[in-house]
């Protein structure tokens, strides 16, 4: 199979749309959830999407077959809350491994199969790690603002198990995403750096940060440049931005990346802002329409969805991409 790198230099790449957006689709009840196995789990499972890769895996494997059929090259795991932190919610910690290997395992299968069928359009596995519901560098207790939630050593560990975990089952790309804190995205970088030293392995890397409002600025009050400068001691494939804006809000903050990046620039932004309840508007026309800018100006190598997207958006998307010539590093 071609080297991802070797790729990126003749194409834009395609990342995929929106996991949550796709589940929310299938109307799965708390039932569907637990499936057979954790019937008699004592805590609710609904909204637990990791956890449909073992309980729903054919929902899991039908999402990434749409998104690849829409053109993506790029699929994400079904594993955006994938860490014992996060499991913690729903005292599904021992399950971690088991999660990340079989999202992994369903998205390659998957990825293949597409790949098979045309070779010269090669399909990836992304393994995406998300923040977890902790930051390391922000307090959650307004009274206490020395105190810390977690450790970056609890991160480190956590980030650890799911990424040896993400490789075994086969991801081919490892995707820090969402990171609204920059030491916790560290701690996952370190964790990355410390598998790939034991294994003798080299893997690409994408780190996505998230600009959470029109400060531009990360939760932990980075800017663009900023947080690029804090993570660009470690080799990566790509740095960019996903969620929380729309593309038009996102372009500012892609052009200091474009500008001042040594590696490739992703994108994966929401369907726009979100209305009154929480649903995303934007067609498919409308966000290829906003993402054509970052295309005419030669801001990006990756671009994908992420909040409110559906494969519809993705071909939408796809197509443009398929016009234009990458961003030169």
């Amino acid at each position: 199979m071609k080297n991802i790198q070797d790729i990126l230099k003749e194409r834009i790449l395609v990342l995929d749309g929106a996991m949550g957006t796709m589940i929310q689709q299938y109307k799965f009840t708390e039932e569907d959830y637990r499936g057979e196995r954790f019937k008699d789990w004592g805590q609710p499972l609904q909204g637990n999407n990791d956890l449909l890769s073992l309980t729903q895996p054919e929902a899991i494997k039908e999402i990434h077959g749409k998104y690849f059929e829409a053109g993506a090259d790029i699929a994400e795991t079904n594993t955006f809350s994938g860490t014992t932190i996060a499991m913690e919610d729903y005292g599904m910690e021992d399950l971690v491994y088991e999660l990340n290997y079989e999202s992994a395992k369903i998205a390659k299968e998957v990825a293949d199969e597409f790949t098979a069928k045309n070779p010269d359009k090669p399909r990836f596995v992304a393994g995406s790690i998300g923040p977890t519901n902790r930051t390391a560098s922000m307090s959650p207790d307004v009274n206490d603002p020395g105190f810390r939630a977690v450790t970056f050593d609890d991160l480190r560990v956590a980030y650890k198990l799911q990424i040896e975990a993400l490789l075994d089952g086969g991801s081919d790309i490892l995707l820090v995403e969402t990171v609204f804190d920059t030491l916790n995205a560290k701690a996952a970088l370190f964790a990355i750096e410390e598998v790939k030293d034991e294994r003798g392995i080299d893997v690409p890397i994408m780190v996505s940060g998230t600009i959470t409002d029109a400060s531009g600025r990360t939760l932990s009050g980075q800017t663009a440049e900023a947080f690029l400068v804090s993570i660009s001691h470690i080799p990566m494939l790509s740095v960019g931005f996903n969620c929380a804006l729309g593309a038009n809000q996102l372009t500012p903050h892609l052009e200091v990346l474009a500008q001042k990046a040594e590696f490739n620039v992703s994108a994966h932004p929401n369907a726009g802002l979100p209305n009154a309840f929480g649903e995303y508007d934007e067609t498919p026309e409308q966000m290829a329409g906003q993402i054509k800018e970052f295309l005419d100006k030669s801001l990006i190598n990756i671009i994908g969805g992420c909040c409110g997207t559906t494969p519809a958006h993705i071909k939408a998307i796809a197509d443009l991409a398929t016009q234009y010539k990458p961003r030169l590093i």
